[in-house]
């Protein structure tokens, strides 16, 4: 079974085509890189995913459920599309204590995945003193909180500094190597290429190519392979 489906997935808003027709599949257990120019309908199709929009025709599924069909799915898919989800008044441990409360996940998970992202010295600071690169890290402690067997990740670098790239690398790599299944989205072509086993590219709201990073690059890097499918450059 693939981690991750899409089949003709279209989505519209008023006379705007997001995404047309987009199919594609993310294989379990490996690193799916999510790439496409500004705009080209990557983040609309994960919130497709994730059932914060709702398809205009097509469907999305994840271990062959749509995404309101899994049971607790904090503990079977980890989410980051947005580092402003939190409450900002309350601290990084108690914002992640409110999450693992919900889905019945024991407290001392916690403390586990804030060492994971290096945030356990700011534990008991308040998320609105967090900077953006911290309310990312914050975000990806939520996604692996559930110790969900798939991760989908929406420009994970985010307000991250260059070692926090660098970190995020090592990140995904860990989560690889620990059996899951990874979609990211990202710009980072250059740090994607050291994690990613298979690339999907979606330009205009349509595929553009689908393939291992090896078929997908053809010897070159990814960088030159992405902006020879799209035309141009990440925009």
């Amino acid at each position: 079974m693939s981690a991750i489906t899409f089949r003709g997935l279209t989505k519209t808003y008023g006379r705007s085509l997001a995404v047309n027709n987009f199919s594609a599949e993310v294989r379990t257990g490996r690193v799916t890189g999510f790439l496409g120019p500004n705009g080209a309908g990557k983040s609309t199709a994960l919130r497709c995913l994730v059932a914060l929009a709702k398809p205009s025709a097509g469907k999305t599924r994840i271990l062959g459920k749509r995404y309101q069909q899994l049971e607790n799915p904090l503990t079977r898919v980890g989410v980051v599309l947005d580092s402003r989800g939190f409450h900002p008044g309350l601290t990084g441990y108690q914002n992640l204590r409110v999450l693992a409360t919900v889905a019945a996940i024991p407290a001392s998970r916690v403390e586990e995945v804030l060492a994971q992202v290096e945030l356990s010295e700011a534990r008991d600071k308040r998320v609105k003193g967090y900077s953006l690169g911290m309310k990312q890290r914050l975000s990806l402690a939520a996604a692996i909180l559930g110790d969900p067997e798939i991760l989908i990740l929406d420009e994970p670098a985010n307000g991250l500094d260059p070692a926090g790239i660098a970190w995020l690398r090592g990140f995904i790599s860990a989560q690889a190597q620990a059996g899951k299944s990874v979609l990211v989205s990202s710009h980072q072509l250059a740090e994607l290429q050291h994690v990613v086993d298979d690339v999907i590219i979606i330009n205009h709201g349509t595929l553009v190519a689908a393939g291992s990073l090896e078929e997908i690059s053809e010897g070159g890097t990814l960088e030159e392979a992405f902006l020879r499918l799209t035309g141009g450059g990440l925009s």
